[in-house]
């Protein structure tokens, strides 16, 4: 009877090996492959989530497909994009923070250099009019060329990254499932890379499920709602809780940097230290805050605007009204307009492995 046993549980381990060494195959070849995507291209699914804008992302000129996104998400997290392999978009641009660079008021790139500004989230870009600080970039097909280029981002070149991805037979074929072909271009790794970069929507917070009605807004939630309208929709309006301007919001001018903001583009002193107004979707999640990540919690933003608002020559007219400069605010709104913040905070978004490495 022992012996019987012992030769079953031989038989049993035996079996259980052979099925580990087809799995580590299977695996391996799947590794090897990794990334190539339906040998058909389809167009990729993208809707519009409820009071959203119209997509601005040019869909006519750079068509979705899921196959180019699989390889725009590949490229995202792909360090030979730069000079010395060490730096991808992913690495200033992280999921679990809504893809920014948590913990550096500025963005590192390469060999550890430091960059201007903080680096903003990735998100619902597909319905942005533009992308970065000072509004010097429109078109999301061009905008990752920035960083590749830059020598204290990823300090390349694209025909450098063209020589590296044109090594790797995987790229070949992903180019070619993407693009019909196998050639690798420079213009066709930034399509790739926006056409992932549009898909990152983020929809799904508290916030939006109780637009839906499927949740309730607890009494702190809902009066720091009410307060909000109140005191930041102005700026902070509409689905996406910006409304894309540019404003001079009284922060103090950073003589480190050396960053006057939108004056950079226009050369126009009326635009000194106008910065973009950023989307709140997901602000509990990209702390530090504002351009140069100068105040790195939400409480230090609203006693900012509270107490310590500059009341400079070309200063919003919203920061400056009835003779008081900055916004009116007691410490418990500051509270309940915290707690409805966070409803702006979506879990999904920053867990989704479509977006993920």
């Amino acid at each position: 009877m022992i012996n019987r046993l012992s030769q079953s549980k031989r038989g049993q381990i035996r079996s259980l090996w052979i099925f580990l060494v087809i799995v580590g195959f299977l695996y391996s070849c799947s590794d090897e492959y990794e990334g190539i995507p339906i040998e058909k291209d389809e167009l990729y699914s993208l809707e519009k989530p409820n009071g959203f804008p119209e997509m601005t992302f040019d869909v006519a000129g750079n068509p979705i497909t899921i196959n180019g996104v699989e390889l725009g998400r590949k490229l995202f997290y792909e360090g030979k994009l730069s000079r010395n392999n060490t730096i991808s978009c992913g690495f200033c641009h992280i999921q679990e923070n809504a893809f920014t660079h948590h913990g550096h008021t500025i963005s590192h790139g390469i060999d550890n250099r430091l960059g201007l500004r903080n680096a903003p989230p990735i998100q619902n870009m597909a319905f942005l009019k533009n992308y970065t600080w000072d509004g010097v970039s429109h078109n999301l097909d061009e905008r990752s060329l920035v960083p590749i280029t830059t020598d204290f981002e990823m300090d390349s070149s694209l025909p450098e990254a063209i020589a590296k991805l044109n090594a790797d037979s995987n790229y070949k074929k992903m180019f070619k499932a993407a693009f019909g072909d196998e050639t690798i271009t420079g213009e066709r790794i930034l399509k790739a890379l926006s056409q992932f970069m549009v898909t990152m929507v983020s929809a799904n917070s508290k916030y939006d499920q109780m637009k839906k009605g499927t949740t309730t807004f607890t009494n702190e939630e809902s009066q720091g709602y009410a307060l909000f309208q109140n005191k930041c929709a102005s700026c902070h309006s509409g689905e996406l809780f910006t409304d894309e301007s540019y404003r001079n919001t009284g922060m103090y001018y950073n003589v480190q940097l050396d960053d006057r903001g939108r004056y950079r583009v226009t050369l126009d002193w009326n635009d000194n230290m106008k910065f973009r107004v950023p989307s709140l979707r997901n602000v509990e999640y990209t702390a530090p805050y504002m351009h140069d990540g100068r105040l790195y919690s939400l409480e230090a933003v609203l006693n900012f605007y509270t107490d310590n608002v500059e009341n400079q020559p070309n200063l919003d007219p919203l920061l400056k009204q009835n003779g008081h400069i900055g916004i009116p605010m007691t410490s418990q709104d500051k509270q309940y307009i915290i707690a409805f913040l966070k409803t702006l905070s979506d879990q999904s978004f920053i867990t989704n492995p479509k977006f993920a490495e």
